[in-house]
């Protein structure tokens, strides 16, 4: 039975601006998107954003005015417009985010209403750029872009590469809606007591693995299970949307395409690629977070040929053999200053779990272990939330049943916690 669980936009007041790059044609359908995981939107047009993109449409997805430059100074009202919208504003969105946007956020310019509005802004702000190749990769434009990105808050999401509207095939497209909104889930999936979009990954590589593998039976059939490859996924994005530079190695996901964007991804499908890759990445990351999952069974040679079904008995009963540990390779490779999260899929009661549990992680080598019951109802593969208990040395902590872009916050914040313990240690 599928669980349902609320939005973390669920009742947010989410600010959406959009300035004057072609891309604002999408803006439409993130406020759309944001208006049905039950947020409370309001929107912003420039000028310029207004010849591309209807204020009348923006108002009736998001079921409020859409707010114009004409509209900043109005004698009527008792407080200036851009001081009201910054204060009422949970999370501000800049999507697309232009150079001419940008250039007057980065020099604290207050020249219109968007302008007027960032500067007033002490909540969390998502910026998506959106332009031409060589408008993006001009100096001003990227210094402009490195300054903005020390401002306290501010979410960056770099544009994608891909086709423009002028025809060019390069960096500039602006992220997908749908990535938007995962991250400005992200924002408010963090715990009550800590500050929203903090980037404090800043400076860490991370390597993550996530999804299945899929070891062939024969051309048609291959041995797998049942993972989505979704809590990996959400942990890679949600480090990434901390600061962290993200290498993603995964097997066949259930997912949308968008949330791979921004990170370094290598799609991989067996046991034999998935280890290959990760011990020529393992180096150069200063964290493993090892949530794939991984078949046990595999053959030396599978044939080349589809099997007839009077064949399948035969080859299903003999010449497996067991996949090598993968994880506990990895971590006797690891230097001392690197961190590795494992994860365990049980069942069982709760004292028996734990104690094969606690003994994986050390048969392993891993820092800390994720325990997640895989035989508890509305919870687990797929899209439902997820818990469990976190493995440290000599402690375990239980992780209540939340949504997985929740959970991976929470994980992401205790290998943080034991980053800085060892930095601790090693100081004294």
């Amino acid at each position: 039975m599928k669980t349902e669980q609320a939005s973390p936009l669920c009742g947010r007041r989410v600010l959406v601006a959009v300035s004057g790059s072609i891309a604002a044609v999408k803006t439409p359908m993130l406020v759309s998107a944001l208006v049905k995981a039950g947020a409370e939107v309001r929107c912003l047009v420039t000028s310029s954003g207004a010849a591309l993109v209807s204020p009348v449409g923006l108002a009736s997805l998001s079921r409020h005015r859409c707010y114009l430059d004409a509209d900043q100074w109005d004698p009527a009202a008792s407080r200036p417009l851009h001081i009201e919208l910054a204060e009422w504003a949970e999370l501000t969105i800049v999507a697309p985010l232009s150079a001419s946007s940008l250039a007057r956020w980065s020099q604290g310019s207050a020249d219109g209403l968007l302008a007027s509005v960032l500067l007033a802004t002490e909540g969390p702000v998502i910026a998506a750029p959106a332009m031409n190749t060589a408008m993006w990769r001009h100096p001003a434009v990227q210094r402009n872009w490195l300054q903005i990105q020390d401002f306290p808050g501010v979410v960056p999401l770099l544009p994608e590469s891909g086709l423009l509207a002028c025809d060019r095939v390069g960096d500039g497209r602006m992220a997908d809606p749908v990535l938007i909104e995962l991250a400005a889930a992200s924002v408010f999936s963090r715990g009550p007591d800590t500050p929203v979009a903090t980037r404090d990954w800043s400076g860490m590589s991370v390597l993550v693995s996530a999804g299945p593998t899929q070891e062939s039976i024969d051309p048609a059939r291959f041995l797998s299970n049942r993972s989505s490859g979704r809590m990996g996924v959400l942990l890679a994005q949600a480090a990434r949307f901390r600061g962290a530079t993200v290498h993603l190695v995964h097997g066949p996901l259930d997912l949308p395409d968008a949330w791979l964007e921004g990170l370094q991804c290598t799609p991989i499908r067996n046991a034999a690629e998935l280890s290959s890759t990760l011990q020529l990445a393992l180096p150069s990351s200063d964290v493993l977070v090892m949530a794939a999952a991984v078949a046990d069974l595999r053959r030396d040679a599978a044939p080349d040929q589809k099997l007839a079904k009077v064949e399948l008995q035969a080859v299903l009963s003999s010449g497996w053999a067991e996949v090598p540990d993968l994880l506990a390779n990895l971590t006797r490779q690891c230097r001392s200053q690197q961190l590795v999260l494992g994860f365990s899929a049980l069942t069982g009661d709760d004292n028996h779990l734990l104690e094969r549990a606690e003994s994986k992680r050390l048969a392993k080598g891993c820092d800390l272990m994720m325990v997640n019951p895989v035989d508890r109802e509305g919870q687990g593969f797929g899209d439902q939330p997820n818990g469990g208990w976190l493995l440290g040395d000599g402690w375990n902590r239980e992780l209540p049943v939340t949504a997985k872009l929740s959970l991976a916050h929470q994980l992401l914040d205790a290998l943080l916690n034991a980053c800085d313990q060892a930095a601790a240690s090693m100081e004294s």
